[in-house]
C-alpha cells in the first residue's frame, strides 16, 4: 500500500485525492521515462560525436600526409596560398614548437573526441608520432610562434573556420611533429550538431508534450472520478437526512460503477427496514402509554378505598414510583424521537432565546457565536442545548457558554461552578434515571436526552472536569465540511 508522507497535505475530497495521486504517479512515470529517453539520446549523440570526430581525424590525417609530401620550401607557400583563397575547413600553420595554451576542463565528451582523433591519427601516421590533441577556448587560442590571438588575424584567415558567433564553441587543436623543430598546427571546429560539446537536456518540445499529456490525463481522470462520485454524494446526503430523522420518501437513485450501484441498493434496503422499525417502535410506545395509564388510575382509585392508612400510603408510594418510571421512559422516547423536518437553524438565535431569562442575574454568559446556519431539527437542538444549560444551572449554579465554529464542526462548551463529576462515573450520568445528587428533583434524563439528540445529528456530548473547579459539558455537531 502506497503511504504518503505525513507532512504532505491531503485533500479531503475523493476527487482531490485521486487527482493528487494521479499527478504523483504521472510525474513519477514521466520523470522515469524522460530519464531513460535522455540517457538513450545522450548515448546516441555520443556515438555520433565519436563518428564525426573520427571522420574529422581522417581529414586531418590526409592533410598531414599532403604536407609531409611537399618539399620543405613549398609548405609555407601553400599555406599562404590557402589563406589568400579564404582558408579551408582547418586552420593550418607551421611552428617550430608546440604552442602552450590553457586547455578546457576535461569532460566525458571531450575525452571521447580527443581519444578518437588521436587514435585515428596514430593509425594513419604511425604510433611513434608526437601528437597533442586538446580543446581550447577561442579567447585562449594562439596561432603562430609569436602567440597571436585569433582576433589579431585577418578575418579571412581563420575566423570563418574557427568561429561560430554568437556561440563561440571550443576549438579542437591538434599539433603534430613532422620533423625536429617543425610542428604542424591544425585547429578546427567539430561539425554541427556537436559544435558545443554540451550534453543535451530534455528538449522544450518534449517538456511541452509531457505537460500536455499530463494535463489531458488529469482532466479525464477528474471527469471520471467526478462522474463516479456523484452517486456517493447523493448517498451521503440521504444517509445524513435519514440520521437526522428526515423522511426519505424516494429511494436513492442508483448510478456509477457496479460497486457504487450495490452500495446504493443496500442503502435503500436498509432505509426501508429502519423506517419500518421506527414506525413500529412509535406505535409500540403509544400503545404502552395508553395501556398503562388506565390500570394505574384504576389502582389509585382502589387504594383510596383502603381503610388502613399505612397500607394506603405504601400502595400510593409504589404507584407514584411506577408512574414516575413510566413518564420518564415515555419522556425519553418523546424527547429523542422528535419528528421534525430538517432545516437551516440559526444557533445564535436559539442560544440567545434560551439564556435570555438568566442574563440579568449574571448566572449565564455567552462567548462567541456560530458563523453560519446549521442544518438540523430546530426543536430537538433547542431541547439538547436547553438540557445542557438547565443541568449546569441545577448542579453548578452557573452556566458559561463558549462557542467555537469552523467549516468542520460547531462546538459548544457549557461550564459550571459545581462540584463536577468523578471520572469513573462520567459515563453513568448519561444513563436514564441516574443522578449523582439524590435530593435533586427530576427524572435524571437531561444529559442522556441531550446526547441522544446529538447522536441523531451525527454529533457527540462529552464531560470534562475543569482544573479550577466545575464541570465542562461539550457539544460537538459536525458540519461535514459544508
Amino acid at each position: 500500500m502506497l503511504r504518503l508522507p505525513r507532512r504532505l497535505p491531503m485533500p479531503r475530497s475523493l476527487l482531490g485525492r485521486m487527482l493528487l495521486l494521479t499527478l504523483l504517479v504521472v510525474t513519477l512515470a514521466q520523470s522515469l521515462s524522460s530519464v531513460i529517453w535522455v540517457s538513450q539520446l545522450r548515448a546516441t549523440q555520443l556515438e555520433g560525436l565519436v563518428t564525426s570526430a573520427r571522420s574529422l581525424a581522417h581529414s586531418m590525417g590526409a592533410s598531414v600526409s599532403y604536407f609531409r609530401s611537399l618539399p620543405l620550401a613549398y609548405r609555407p607557400l601553400v599555406l599562404d596560398q590557402l589563406r589568400s583563397m579564404g582558408g579551408t575547413r582547418f586552420f593550418v600553420s607551421l611552428n617550430d614548437k608546440p604552442l602552450g595554451m590553457p586547455a578546457l576542463p576535461d569532460t566525458p565528451r571531450k575525452h571521447a573526441v580527443t581519444q578518437a582523433v588521436e587514435q585515428v591519427l596514430r593509425e594513419k601516421l604511425g604510433v611513434d608520432m608526437d601528437i597533442l590533441v586538446t580543446f581550447v577556448s577561442p579567447d585562449d587560442l594562439r596561432i603562430f610562434n609569436s602567440g597571436l590571438k585569433l582576433d589579431e588575424l585577418p578575418r579571412s584567415w581563420a575566423h570563418y573556420a574557427l568561429t561560430l558567433e554568437p556561440v563561440n564553441p571550443p576549438v579542437l587543436v591538434t599539433q603534430i611533429q613532422l620533423a625536429p623543430g617543425e610542428w604542424l598546427y591544425i585547429a578546427s571546429l567539430l561539425p554541427d550538431p556537436y559544435t558545443t560539446l554540451e550534453e543535451g537536456g530534455l528538449p522544450a518540445q518534449q517538456v511541452g508534450f509531457l505537460i500536455i499529456t499530463s494535463a489531458f490525463l488529469l482532466l479525464f481522470i477528474g471527469l471520471l472520478v467526478h462522474w463516479q462520485s456523484r452517486p456517493l454524494k447523493r448517498l451521503a446526503r440521504a444517509a445524513r437526512d435519514m440520521s437526522l430523522g428526515a423522511v426519505v420518501e424516494e429511494p436513492v437513485v442508483q448510478g456509477g460503477g457496479s460497486e457504487v450501484v450495490e452500495v446504493g441498493r443496500a442503502f435503500n434496503a436498509m432505509r426501508a427496514r429502519i423506517s419500518r422499525y421506527l414506525t413500529e417502535r412509535s406505535q409500540l410506545f403509544s400503545a404502552i402509554s395508553h395501556d398503562l395509564r388506565t390500570p394505574i388510575t384504576r389502582l389509585r382509585l382502589r387504594v383510596e378505598l383502603l381503610e388502613d392508612e399505612e397500607v394506603q400510603a405504601k400502595f400510593s408510594r409504589d404507584l407514584d414510583e411506577l408512574e414516575l418510571l413510566v413518564k420518564g421512559a415515555l419522556q425519553c422516547v418523546k424527547d429523542t424521537d422528535i419528528h421534525e423536518n430538517i432545516e437551516p437553524v440559526d444557533l445564535n438565535q436559539l442560544m440567545h432565546h434560551l439564556i435570555e431569562p438568566f442574563l440579568a442575574s449574571g448566572r449565564v454568559t455567552l462567548h462567541g457565536d456560530a458563523r453560519r446556519l446549521y442544518p438540523g431539527k430546530p426543536l430537538a437542538l433547542k431541547r439538547c442545548i436547553g438540557n445542557l444549560v438547565d443541568n449546569a444551572l441545577k448542579y453548578g449554579n452557573t452556566a458559561h457558554l463558549f462557542v467555537e465554529d469552523n467549516r468542520h464542526a460547531f462546538v459548544l462548551h457549557v461550564d459550571d461552578e459545581g462540584p463536577g463529576v468523578p471520572e469513573q462515573r462520567q459515563e453513568q450520568v448519561f444513563e436514564p434515571h441516574f443522578r449523582l445528587a439524590g435530593q435533586q428533583q427530576g427524572y435524571g434524563l437531561g444529559l442522556g436526552i441531550a446526547r441522544n439528540i446529538a447522536h441523531s445529528h451525527g454529533g457527540e456530548v462529552t464531560l470534562q472536569n475543569l482544573r479550577e473547579g466545575g464541570l465542562r459539558v461539550t457539544l460537538v455537531l459536525g458540519r461535514g465540511g459544508d
